[in-house]
C-alpha cells in the first residue's frame, strides 16, 4: 500500500521536495458522543489513494507541488498535552515556510496549530465552518476541550464563523454576532458569502469542521446537526476566500468513519484536494 497522500509517486512526498505539509492529529479523547475521529485520517488517507489528481475545475494537478505527510501526533495523556505537542510542531511547520494542512482528530487539534499562527501573524482571520460554535471557555474540565476549539480564538484574533445551527446558551456572551453567518440565515440571505468576506482580514487560517456540512452528504462526524452547507456553495464561498484572501494555513476534522460507507471519507479528501487546487491555482501551469 503506498502511504504517500494521493498515492502519489515518492518524488513527490518527499520533505525536501514538498510544498505543502500534511500534519495528522488521530486525537479523540474528549469528544462527548459519537466516537471514530481517531479513525479519520487513515480513511481519509485510503479514500485519498483512489481519487482522480487532475481538478477539471482549476485545471491543474496539484500535487505536483509535493505533499508530505509529517509524523503523526499520538500525543493523548490529556487534551493540553495533546494541544501542547500540536503547537510546537505547528511552530516547526511555520519556520519551514511550508504550507501547513492538518487533518485530525477532534476539534480540539486546531486549538495548539491556531495559537501558533495568531503568535506568528497576530493580525490572522480565523474562519470557522462547523455545526457547533465551540465557544465554551471550559468543558467536562479543560479548556482544550472539543467544545471549546474556537474560545481562544474569539477572544485573541478575529474569528468569523459559518454554518452554525446548534450552541449552549453559555456560549452567548463570546459570540459576535455581526460576524456568525448562521446557517439559517445561510438560507435566507443570497448575499451572505459577500459579508463574510467582508469580514474576513487578510491573512486567515481555515478550520473545517466536517459537521457543518448537512449530515445528508456528511453523516460520518460525532455530532451531526440538520440543515448545514452543502458542496457545491461551500466550495464557491472557499474558492472566493483563497481568491481574495491569503489563507496561510488549513485544517479539517471531525471525520469519524461508519463502517462499510465510504463517501463520506472520499468527500474528506476530495475537499482536502480541492483546498489545494484553489490556493496554488496557478503554480504548476
Amino acid at each position: 500500500m503506498n502511504l504517500n497522500f494521493g498515492g502519489i509517486p515518492d518524488e513527490f512526498a518527499s520533505f525536501e521536495f514538498a510544498k505543502i505539509l500534511l500534519q495528522s492529529v488521530p486525537y479523540d479523547g474528549t469528544s462527548t458522543w459519537g466516537k471514530g475521529a481517531d479513525d479519520g485520517f487513515d480513511a481519509f488517507l485510503d479514500a485519498a489513494a483512489n481519487m482522480e489528481l487532475y481538478d477539471i475545475e482549476t485545471d491543474s494537478e496539484v500535487y505536483r507541488q509535493g505533499v508530505h505527510i509529517l509524523p503523526t501526533i499520538n500525543e493523548n495523556r490529556s487534551p493540553e498535552s495533546m494541544a501542547e505537542a500540536v503547537y510546537r510542531a505547528t511552530q516547526s511547520a511555520i519556520e519551514s515556510g511550508k504550507f501547513f494542512t492538518l487533518f485530525g482528530g477532534e476539534h480540539s487539534v486546531s486549538i495548539g496549530s491556531i495559537k501558533a499562527f495568531a503568535e506568528k501573524h497576530p493580525d490572522i482571520t480565523v474562519l470557522q465552518l462547523d455545526a457547533h460554535a465551540d465557544l465554551r471557555p471550559e468543558y467536562e474540565g479543560s479548556a482544550c476541550n472539543h467544545a471549546c476549539a474556537v474560545h481562544w480564538a474569539s477572544q485573541n484574533v478575529n474569528l468569523v464563523q459559518v454554518g452554525i445551527r446548534s450552541m449552549d446558551v453559555s456560549e452567548k456572551p463570546f459570540l459576535n454576532t455581526e460576524k456568525c453567518f448562521f446557517a439559517q440565515q445561510i438560507r435566507k440571505d443570497a448575499n451572505w458569502m459577500s459579508k463574510a468576506l467582508e469580514k474576513i482580514g487578510d491573512k486567515v487560517y481555515l478550520t473545517i469542521d466536517l459537521d457543518a456540512f448537512d449530515p445528508s452528504i456528511m453523516p460520518a462526524t460525532g455530532t451531526p446537526e440538520p440543515g448545514g452547507l452543502l458542496w457545491d456553495e461551500t466550495l464557491n464561498f472557499l474558492k472566493q476566500v483563497f481568491e481574495t484572501k491569503n489563507v496561510l494555513a488549513f485544517d479539517i476534522v471531525e471525520l469519524a468513519p461508519i463502517e462499510g460507507l465510504k463517501y463520506p471519507q472520499f468527500m474528506a479528501s476530495k475537499l482536502y484536494y480541492k483546498l489545494l487546487s484553489y490556493k496554488f491555482q496557478n503554480h504548476d501551469k
